[in-house]
């Protein structure tokens, strides 16, 4: 691929100057190939996905896998790509911070870090410790990579949304240059999200047909991204064809 690493670096950055725009989460080659036809203007990696394609559960890779990973995603595509980076591999600040020094080097223009291991969320002030080892890493290295802090709380049932903008608020005032928590459904509870951070940009995880880009973008959400749900919906379409398969002797129609 012949775009430069800053200059993709430099229109992601811009994207999320202004407006909103969709960030879809191939894992494969095929997928960035008819993403890139589509339209889009950046991709970011899903760890489900990934993990999927090889056979595991999500947060079943290792380190070294998911680099390996990014660093084919970022050589595949001239578009910019943001790393689903789980939670940095580590617990520690300083072990976050080498790893995510690592992800750099594999080419992404942004990288999100989590804030739980396992079921549990990290600790607020250790949270912080971990963003703002992140936003170190990035500045030290001086490139223009945009730094994504998530709040995971609505994933593993902590839903408490006071609390987890009180995360994300601390995440911004740690150095994260976009916000993100995952999970939120509910269209006035992600407004107020949006409107505790701002003017930083909040991204919005698309969950199910009740959501919809255009009534997130209206609520000022600035990037909009599927997770894991391409991957989701490509093996379920996988698993009905192999039972029809099974059933009927028969494939669904091309």
């Amino acid at each position: 691929m012949a775009t430069d690493l800053s200059a993709k670096r430099a229109s992601f950055r811009a994207l999320h100057r202004e407006g909103c725009f969709v960030l879809p989460n191939p894992w494969d080659l095929g997928g960035i190939r008819r993403l890139e036809k589509a339209g889009f203007k950046a991709l970011a990696s899903t760890s489900a996905g990934a993990a999927w394609a090889m056979g595991r559960n999500d947060g079943e890779l290792s380190r070294d896998e998911v680099l390996e990973h990014l660093r084919f995603l970022c050589a595949a595509t001239d578009l910019p790509v943001n790393a689903d980076f789980e939670a940095g591999f580590a617990d520690e600040p300083e072990e976050v911070a080498a790893n995510v020094t690592l992800a750099l080097d594999a080419g992404v223009a942004g990288l999100s870090i989590e804030d739980r291991t396992g079921r549990s969320l990290y600790e607020p002030r250790l949270a912080v410790d971990r963003i703002k080892a992140a936003r170190k890493a990035i500045t030290n290295s001086g490139e223009d990579v945009i730094l994504v802090a998530r709040s995971e709380g609505f994933l593993i049932g902590r839903t408490d949304l006071a609390a987890t903008i009180e995360r994300v608020v601390a995440y911004a005032d740690a150095g994260a240059d976009c916000l993100y928590a995952p999970g939120i459904k509910d269209i006035a509870a992600i407004a107020e999200l949006v409107s505790a951070v701002a003017p930083k940009p909040v991204n919005a995880l698309l969950l199910g047909p009740e959501m919809h880009v255009a009534g997130l973008a209206d609520v000022g959400v600035r990037r909009v991204s599927t997770g894991g749900g391409l991957a989701a919906a490509a093996w379920t379409g996988f698993d009905n064809a192999l039972q029809l398969l099974i059933e009927k002797g028969t494939l669904p129609k091309r």
